[in-house]
């Protein structure tokens, strides 16, 4: 594919279609990765038991070598100035059709001012509810959990490497934010699904702030809806790592 500057004219852009295959052995893997325990978590940890796969596995494939085909699309571009913002979506789907779709905002520095639009603004968009939230859920990141997680394709030395997590102006390594996503996303299947991949519809969440290796994630979640509810992270220091944050479900 030749090189294309960032511009409006890049939506609707396509590529290559992807072929991507897993076993049991990708799934356990990234259910490790994203906390997953031999108590609480068998099915999703033992292959004796299926396994069954976390929802949010669908970030996964494309890294990873089920089968089925994928295809990234090129949805918006917007102008914010200083920075591009780059919406893709990727649809994948197998032999029995569509499988998940996954949608990534990518927000990149020093990109703009090409005269394209600025795009809406996302401040008030899923903010929680002036109220107690209906369920927490804590869970501690281990400190080898981005050695776990990068197997599962993501091998930015960022999260494992110290020095190079200072050259990048961290103290040190932090938690890949999918990874964060991903413990999310286990309350979310836990305290709104029972349990039930099948039940899980979709989780929107922006990326807002760190997570270091050791810190407890703390999911809170209010149901505002049928099969609807508001999601938020946060760290045991107080600080958001997961906003805007939105989940759907099978009641």
């Amino acid at each position: 594919m030749s090189q294309r500057k960032i511009s409006s004219d890049l939506v609707g852009m396509t590529f290559a279609p992807v072929t991507f295959s897993w076993t049991w052995k990708e799934v356990i893997l990234y259910a490790l990765g994203v906390g997953a325990k031999p108590e609480g978590d068998l099915d999703y940890v033992f292959e004796g038991k299926g396994p069954k796969v976390l929802p949010t596995f669908a970030v996964i494939p494309g890294m990873v070598g089920g089968s089925g085909l994928s295809q990234i699309e090129i949805n918006l571009v917007w102008d914010k100035g200083k920075a591009a913002v780059i919406v893709t979506e990727t649809a994948a789907e197998d032999d029995n059709g569509p499988m998940f779709t996954t949608r990534s905002t990518l927000f990149i520095r020093g990109a703009g001012g090409f005269g394209g639009e600025r795009g809406p603004s996302t401040a008030g968009l899923n903010v929680p509810p002036e109220r107690q939230p209906d369920h927490v859920v804590e869970d501690v990141t281990r400190p080898e959990q981005g050695a776990i997680y990068r197997l599962s394709g993501d091998f930015n030395p960022l999260h494992i490497d110290p020095d190079f997590a200072k050259m990048a102006g961290f103290d040190k390594p932090i938690v890949h934010g999918l990874c964060t996503y991903g413990f999310a996303g286990r309350a979310i299947l836990r305290v709104l699904c029972g349990g039930e991949p099948s039940r899980f519809e979709s989780f929107d969440a922006r990326f807002a702030d760190n997570v270091y290796f050791g810190d407890t994630i703390i999911t809170k979640i209010w149901r505002t809806g049928a099969g609807e509810a508001i999601v938020q992270a946060e760290t045991q220091k107080g600080n958001v790592v997961l906003a805007q944050a939105k989940a759907t479900y099978k009641e």
